[in-house]
């Protein structure tokens, strides 16, 4: 990678770990939090768990099409001041119509999108798997931190004070956006726009968006039973943080052997091996929900699948996009992403208060059945989209 590609990757990957450190500390601890408390139910934990993927998914499509034509920068900068704002709403109240509605408020700044095609537009095609990779796998770090944190935080400063934090790191992100990301090349002019049409028809683009639909659904479902059971299985709240700590770091380190090298001409095989992995940590959990040494196993199993998967999406997606779509077709794919963030979560809340985990558990498997049998006739290679795609 050249120095200015370098420089692109790290700076888009910190916007990203700034953002999504804030949304996934909040996993761990926030059914947890809401538990008991006045007006709350296992229902209104998942809505507002996922309302902020609802007004993601609404908004990123429109963000990354405005930003193929008035660039990707304006774009980040309101996405993060909103994200802000509305993490300050959920910090000054705690009923569950105010988080809720700082919740979606937060989702309004849908940059994932944005920042996604920008990442390509500064990079050349034969880096960008790196450059995916490097973005990929600071999301897998963020994890890493986050769920270990998100205990030891809630702790000390309490929900309010999570998302409080979460606002000031939003605006640390926008000084990164100024001084780190080098201006990206403006849409070379006389392409014609792409119709949203022809991006929802490509097979290969349709068969990447069913699959991150599938992925977030699976995990947003999770988190709504996953940390409420490590509890009724005898774990303390504030000892949660080790178990993530333990599972993430090992599904990290079984990953990186599918980024390193030319790991893009077995693509096929590894995308599905991952998927199939996700499912075997679903079942695992879904057979021993009171096995505290089974469900610490699962998780490791799920986040090897999973980081897998994070890291290798967006590097499809932006190979099979054409050039001057990119913003476009990365918008749906976020918004297809967090729409599953929000029927994950909501779902899974509704399902958990009305019949059950292991049905919620069951549900995310034949969801990710379902995912793998779409995947199976993926390509083993995905090109870059050739000129004929472009009209």
């Amino acid at each position: 990678m050249s120095s200015s590609e370098l420089r692109a990757s790290v700076s888009l990957a910190a916007i990203f770990a700034l953002r999504l450190f804030g949304m996934f500390v909040i996993l761990p601890v926030f059914a947890l939090w809401a538990d008991g408390r006045p007006g709350w139910t296992l229902t209104l934990v998942g809505i507002a768990l996922g309302a902020y993927g609802l007004t993601q998914a609404l908004l990123q499509a429109p963000f990354g099409w405005l930003s193929d034509r008035h660039g990707r920068k304006p774009l980040i900068y309101a996405g993060l001041a909103m994200l802000a704002a509305g993490s300050f709403v959920c910090a000054l109240g705690d009923s569950p119509l105010a988080m809720i509605l700082g919740r979606m408020l937060q989702g309004a700044g849908a940059i994932s999108a944005t920042v996604l095609a920008m990442a390509a537009d500064l990079t050349r095609e034969s880096q960008r798997s790196k450059t995916m990779a490097i973005i990929g796998s600071t999301i897998g770090g963020v994890f890493l931190l986050s769920f270990v944190a998100g205990p030891f935080l809630m702790h000390r400063a309490g929900v309010p004070g999570i998302f409080a934090l979460t606002g000031l790191l939003a605006l640390v992100a926008v000084a990164v956006v100024r001084f780190g990301v080098p201006d990206a090349e403006a849409t070379p002019p006389g392409l014609p726009p792409v119709k949203l049409h022809v991006l929802l028809r490509n097979p290969e683009l349709a068969r990447l968006n069913v699959g991150i639909f599938a992925l977030h659904a699976v995990l947003m479902a999770l988190f709504v039973v996953v940390p409420v059971a490590l509890a009724r299985a005898g774990l303390a709240p504030a000892d949660h943080g080790w178990v993530y700590l333990g599972a993430v770091t090992a599904g990290l380190a079984l990953m990186l052997p599918t980024l390193v090298g030319r790991a893009s001409t077995h693509e096929r095989p590894v995308f599905l091996a991952a998927i199939a992995t996700v499912g075997v940590s679903v079942a695992l959990l879904a057979a021993r929900l009171d096995s505290l040494g089974v469900m610490v196993a699962a998780l490791v199993i799920f986040f090897a699948g999973f980081n897998v998967l994070e890291a290798k999406l967006p590097a499809l997606v932006s190979r099979a996009a054409p050039r001057e779509a990119r913003g476009a077709a990365t918008g749906v794919y976020s918004s297809v992403q967090f729409l599953g963030t929000f029927f994950g979560a909501a779902a899974g809340g509704a399902i958990a208060q009305h019949a059950g985990f292991v049905t919620v558990l069951v549900c995310c498997l034949v969801v990710t059945a379902a995912w793998l049998a779409v995947a199976w006739n993926m390509g083993d290679f995905l090109p870059a989209a050739s000129p004929a795609s472009r009209t």
